[in-house]
């Protein structure tokens, strides 16, 4: 069975979905191979790789290039932000209002056409923010 742009609907990309969708941690393709040879030990990380690609291309997840240099997942498709703690490496939902006021400017300055856009903010998670002042 095909869907709308042409890939085959697999028994895979139902479970790497299945599995994603709930995660809040925004996992790197090892971190979501070990959550998912939980339930199905013969799973490959070649075919989680195939899959998330076929799933971000169909609109179905959120393929996310962090800083770090490791790819990340996000089953929530809304458009959103992200934060990313410097000190224990975690990656936060930001829900505030997608500011798409901003491609409307950066087109209308520089000519592009934009499509979307991404905001990663920095710094320090309330959980590191405590042990900081422990620490000093």
């Amino acid at each position: 069975m095909q869907n709308s742009n042409g890939h085959r609907n697999t028994i895979q990309r139902k479970i790497i979905l299945e599995t994603l969708q709930p995660m809040r941690s925004h996992p790197t393709i090892d971190e979501l191979h070990n959550e998912v040879v939980k339930e199905f030990p013969a799973i490959s990380k070649t075919t989680i790789y195939r899959n998330l690609r076929v799933l971000a291309q169909n609109g179905l997840i959120q393929r996310i290039l962090l800083p770090d240099g490791l790819e990340r997942y996000d089953g929530q498709i809304h458009n959103h932000y992200h934060f990313q703690c410097d000190t224990c490496g975690l990656i936060f939902d930001v829900e505030i209002n997608y500011l798409n006021e901003l491609e409307t400017a950066v087109a209308q300055k520089y000519g592009f056409a934009i499509q979307a856009h991404d905001i990663v903010f920095k710094g320090l998670c309330d959980k590191c923010q405590v042990c900081e002042v422990t620490i000093v």
